[in-house]
């Protein structure tokens, strides 16, 4: 009851816009055939609907094609940082080699151009230092464009920029950006291009104070962009409920005709506030932990000297705070679908390092997350990392 009176309030914030959002985006936005439109327009995505997949992240040089197989993932998301392209050539970077291998076997992509711009100021419009960004850009969209399914222009830009700039100076310089890949891929993949453009991912909506007018342009400008297929979001929250806010906002915003992309979620700040709490007396005892033994303890202990399966299986089943989001993953995907526009969310598939290095109460226990347990389990051989808790779900929720 409480889902169906959800759908109910988004359809109708989403009635509400409907008149200035055909004004905007023109006929052309009730017009379910991409394919059609000589102007490149966005529509619904032809090769995603409801996908549930796996993120790498920056660890797309991490890609298991069996443990993908296993748990019946079609789509793979990871990021390119476009500092990164100082470097060298980006067709030789490894996470533009791995999107790519991944697309020639066969699975659909996601990759977002990331933009570090949390410890400088984002360049003026006209400027050498926005030309040098947008040459960037001329280096790395002939790699991709038309490789991947899906771009998302940007990661999580009012994350990674400085906290003072999050206002029209962070709408000015994605704004630019988009519009040069929106005309580069006019130019060089035409009307047919297999890469959809994604606006990336806004995230903390369930906060009143990051629904800021910057964000509110960030929207305008997706919805009022043609070429625009949608936009993606990160809800990393302490609590599920919260994840409501995050639709209840983008989907009013956004033309009928339009999807949107959940590439990252969790509960994160719900697993860190029980990383004090002390293993379970039970489990403690037929493992052989000291009585107190606190669960962060563990899990480092875990890094340092990856445990068994079953042991690893019997830590999280015997956590009362952890079963009690035992349906998190279920709940989640199937929220996201319920609504109907849903192009592709990817769950964090794999443990790495950044999660495990210098693990301690206060580090965020991303790991926690993982489909598979690659750091804190040890290996099953064949090239295979340990089944996390949450495979079975993961599978489930494939669609065929």
């Amino acid at each position: 009851m409480m889902l169906m009176l959800r759908q109910l309030s988004i359809t109708a914030l989403t009635a509400a816009l409907a008149v200035t959002t055909a004004a905007h985006a023109g006929g052309a936005a009730n017009d379910p055939d991409r394919e059609a439109r000589p102007d490149g327009a966005a529509g619904p995505s032809r090769v995603a609907n409801g996908a549930l997949g796996a993120n790498f992240n920056q660890n797309l040089d991490s890609v298991n094609y069996r443990e993908l197989r296993e748990a019946g993932a079609q789509w793979v998301r990871g990021f390119y940082p476009m500092p990164a392209t100082d470097d060298g050539d980006p067709a030789e970077h490894f996470a533009i080699r791995s999107i790519r291998e991944t697309a020639d076997r066969g699975f659909n992509t996601i990759l977002a151009l990331k933009f570090p711009y949390n410890r400088k100021s984002f360049p003026e419009p006209g400027s050498d230092e926005m030309a040098a960004e947008l040459a960037r850009l001329d280096q790395v969209l002939p790699t991709v464009m038309g490789e991947v399914d899906i771009m998302t222009i940007g990661n999580e830009p009012f994350i990674e920029s400085l906290k003072d700039e999050r206002d029209e100076r962070l709408n000015v310089f994605y704004e630019a950006v988009a519009r040069h890949v929106i005309e580069y891929r006019r130019e060089h993949c035409g009307p047919e291009c297999g890469t959809d453009l994604y606006m990336g991912a806004l995230n903390r909506l369930d906060l009143p104070g990051r629904r800021t007018e910057a964000v509110e342009r960030w929207m305008t400008f997706v919805r009022e962009t043609p070429e625009i297929a949608g936009v993606d979001i990160h809800p990393h929250v302490p609590d599920p409920a919260r994840v409501q806010a995050f639709l209840d906002y983008i989907l009013p915003r956004m033309r009928p005709d339009q999807t949107f992309l959940v590439t990252e979620f969790s509960i994160v700040w719900y697993w860190r506030q029980h990383m004090r709490d002390p293993l379970s007396a039970e489990f403690a005892g037929k493992y052989g932990y000291d009585p107190g033994t606190l669960v962060w303890e563990f899990i480092r202990a875990a890094i340092e000297n990856p445990v068994g399966q079953r042991e690893w299986q019997d830590f999280l089943t015997s956590s009362d705070w952890f079963m009690k989001q035992s349906d998190f993953l279920r709940d989640q995907v199937e929220l996201y679908r319920s609504t109907g526009r849903l192009a592709v969310t990817t769950y964090g598939f794999r443990q790495d390092v950044p999660m495990t290095t210098d693990f301690g109460p206060n580090k965020p226990p991303w790991l926690l997350n993982s489909v598979y347990a690659a750091y804190t389990v040890k290996p099953r051989g064949n090239g295979m990392s340990a089944r996390g808790y949450w495979v079975d779900d993961f599978r489930a929720l494939q669609r065929r």
